[in-house]
């Protein structure tokens, strides 16, 4: 038995305590104080989230705004799109209200608010949500809304008072002013711009250009600024105006099909775009097809002239069809009674009915036609003493 036990005299006991090891009780007690301010910085956040939602659940249905009608001049735009909360940010954002909320809390009992257009409106700063509603609802608000029709001009046109009916360009610059003390663009630069500036750069379409390029500089855009709504941003200036509203109407134009219109026909997409304006200018819609085939059939006559009284009338700037002899003898680009084919430019704004009715005449083989209602419709005639009968009935009938 002494011997076995000798045997493992050197082996240690397994039940003897180990010397403490410095290095693992440090490993410990980092652990425990990482362990601690982990716990610590949960309850801090656990803390903050109560502290917030209680100051949430405090502030349900608060929001910041001001008192009364306000002050100052503040144009704002409102976009094709955007809903109530948007035009209240974009309010809120120039400071027109306090508050997004202001706005569109004020908005809740006004079904009126969603007929609001896109535009531009001329707001006064720091306005209560109740007075911002109210005001922009009003007619009084929308500013720089140009309407331009079919048939308008570049150029003002004389009244039947002796007086002045404003063209596109003078109307432009009438809706870059807005407000008690604006900055507008006068019809002077607006004119100065369409002369001057460089076509490509105001977007004039490529297939446009040489057309355009070969106008009497005052006459350069003429036709191509297409009918439709435009929105003018007060305070703008001439040239930035003008660029904007060609390049909307290069896409109006591109919408209405040219240049691919002209494909297939014996005319140039600028070519098309002339007859168009005269078809525009001469008829009402419902007789459009049958103008645009006096002007086909007239064009491919040997020995006819155009003879149209609303291209000797253009660069007079008279709205009327009748013409004075004396001008019909005057000599000029535009006087289609004393030269073949097509005027150099188009001579008015021209729908896409117009344009559709270029490029596709109704079929007849009449070379005449006169306004022989007093609604504006016209008779068609083959022959002139045809046409001389027509014109008997239309002064019968006082429409002539």
């Amino acid at each position: 038995m002494t011997d076995e036990l000798g045997l493992f005299a050197d082996e240690p006991d397994d039940r003897r305590r180990r010397a403490p090891d410095p290095e693992r009780f440090r490993r410990r007690k980092r652990r425990r104080l990482v362990t601690a301010l982990a716990g610590l910085f949960v309850l801090v956040l656990v803390g903050v989230g109560v502290l917030y939602g209680a100051s949430q659940i405090m502030q349900i249905g608060a929001y910041d705004d001001y008192d009364g009608e306000g002050t100052g001049d503040v144009v704002i735009e409102v976009k094709a799109g955007d809903t109530v909360s948007a035009i209240g940010r974009t309010l809120s954002q120039q400071d027109v209200v306090a508050s997004t909320k202001a706005f569109t809390k004020a908005a809740e009992e006004n079904r009126q608010i969603n007929s609001i257009q896109p535009g531009y409106y001329l707001m006064r700063g720091k306005m209560s949500g109740e007075a911002a509603v109210a005001h922009i609802l009003s007619p009084k608000a929308k500013v720089g809304r140009v309407d331009i029709r079919g048939g308008m001009r570049l150029e003002d046109q004389l009244a039947p008072n002796n007086g002045h009916t404003p063209g596109i360009l003078t109307k432009l610059a009438e809706a870059t002013c807005a407000g008690e003390n604006p900055t507008c663009a006068t019809s002077e630069e607006m004119h100065h711009i369409a002369a001057t500036a460089d076509l490509k750069s105001l977007g004039v379409p490529d297939w446009a250009i040489e057309g355009a390029s070969r106008a009497e500089p005052k006459r350069r855009l003429e036709g191509l600024i297409m009918p439709g709504i435009y929105d003018v941003k007060p305070g703008e200036s001439a040239e930035n105006v003008l660029r904007d509203v060609v390049t909307r109407s290069a896409a109006a134009l591109e919408a209405a099909g040219l240049p691919q219109r002209a494909e297939g026909t014996k005319h140039s997409a600028y070519e098309l775009l002339i007859i168009g304006s005269i078809v525009q200018s001469e008829a009402i819609t419902k007789d459009f097809g049958q103008v645009a085939r006096v002007i086909e059939n007239r064009l491919t006559h040997p020995v006819m002239e155009l003879g149209m009284d609303s291209t000797i009338n253009y660069p007079l700037d008279k709205p009327s069809l009748l013409t004075d002899p004396k001008d019909r003898d005057r000599p000029g680009p535009y006087n289609t009674y004393l030269n073949f084919g097509l005027p150099p430019t188009p001579i008015s704004t021209a729908s896409k009915e117009a344009l559709e009715a270029a490029e596709n005449p109704t079929e007849g083989n009449w070379r005449f036609f006169v306004k022989c209602y007093p609604d504006g419709t016209s008779c068609f005639a083959e022959t002139f003493d045809q046409h001389r009968a027509y014109i008997e009935e239309a002064r019968a009938r006082g429409a002539f």
